[in-house]
């Protein structure tokens, strides 16, 4: 028989996407094929304490993770051969810790000096993607398109003379380094940009303030290595709201519809997964992102927004079902997702570290 893989899922988190987290563990976990993995969980409560967890039909309840933070099960560090006993030998780790600490270089950096291989993106792309100043920086260095902003960090004066005549009104106010639309809110005019960047300053010490644009929010699956990369097909987040809040992507069923495929005409089509791919690129990722861009409803032109690079794997997320859509179901999709992450960690495992 074939060996399994031995696969040790690290899921929940430090961050305010934690509930995420537990969504897209229990997809993943019941769409891993049994014959080819061995699959061992690590919860990371929200103190950042890491237990290990019961993986199996047991662990699950309402399609959701019902994790325990049991001392008895604390583990270890660091992980691998020489790590935790009980987990045993890791053969690579699938992080699915959305935000903070998990998406942003801090985990990928840990593994790194723990030599594991890992699915995803490395620590530059995972800190410049969650970076949403980063990303538009080394965006607009590539020549993609990106939309007006301003950044404010802690303690500075946000004024609205100056954001209305850079940005007009209205503006979208964000926390820097915050995924899922959490502290995000829409300005219409001056009097309402206080509150907005008090609400997103108790997400982080720095925020962005971005032109608003009357647009449609279009979604880019990519997955692929260093050298080639591929797009899925197209989809549409279509809110129900001002905008695709918090409480409209995983709190409301009414909140949003997820239109996918969608078809904008070959032309435009062939330019958005360009766009998407061209992205991948520029911020040096690897494996897996899905890439959000804005379509002006009034000239069809094409704006970079974001690159999430772990993005949800819940049972409805857009990353998995794009690629379900373009040919990949989501066992495959896992499958290439790993076999990029060892093959990655064998590239690398080739390089000279002495002279």
């Amino acid at each position: 028989m074939k060996k399994k893989t031995r696969l040790l899922i690290l899921f929940g988190g430090r961050s305010s996407e934690h509930e995420v987290s537990l969504r897209s563990t229990a997809a993943i976990c019941q769409n891993l094929s049994p014959e080819r993995y061995q699959t061992a969980l690590v919860y990371i409560d929200r103190r950042g304490r890491w237990f290990r967890q019961k993986a199996g039909a047991a662990a699950f309840k309402n399609k959701t993770l019902s994790p325990r933070a049991d001392p008895r099960g604390a583990v270890s560090l660091p992980l691998g051969k020489r790590g935790d006993a009980a987990l045993g030998s890791i053969d690579v780790v699938f992080p699915i810790l959305h935000g903070p600490y998990g998406e942003d270089g801090t985990l990928q950096g840990l593994l790194e000096l723990l030599g594991l291989p890992y699915v995803g993106c490395g620590v530059l792309a995972s800190a410049a993607c969650m970076d949403k100043e980063a990303t538009k920086r080394l965006a607009e260095q590539a020549g993609l398109p990106v939309l007006p902003y301003i950044v404010a960090g802690a303690g500075s004066r946000v004024l609205a003379g100056e954001v209305g005549g850079k940005l007009g009104w209205p503006v979208f106010v964000k926390p820097a380094r915050q995924g899922s639309s959490v502290g995000v809110s829409r300005v219409a005019a001056p009097r309402g940009l206080k509150d907005a960047c008090r609400h997103a300053f108790r997400f982080d010490d720095k925020i962005l303030i971005e032109k608003g644009l009357t647009a449609r929010e279009l979604e880019c699956a990519v997955l692929g290595g260093d050298s080639k990369a591929e797009a899925s097909c197209l989809g549409e987040i279509i809110p129900s709201r001002e905008f695709y809040t918090y409480e409209a992507k995983y709190l409301d069923p009414e909140g949003a519809k997820l239109v996918y495929p969608i078809d904008l005409g070959e032309k435009k089509n062939a330019e958005a997964r360009g766009l998407a791919l061209a992205a991948f690129k520029a911020l040096d990722c690897h494996g897996m992102s899905r890439v959000d861009m804005l379509q002006d409803k009034k000239t069809g032109r094409l704006y970079l927004n974001e690159l999430n690079t772990i993005p949800g794997f819940t049972a409805i997320s857009m990353y998995p079902k794009l690629w379900e859509v373009s040919g990949i179901p989501f066992p495959k999709l896992l499958d290439r997702l790993v076999d990029l992450a060892l093959l990655r960690h064998r590239q690398k495992s080739k390089l000279k570290t002495s002279l």
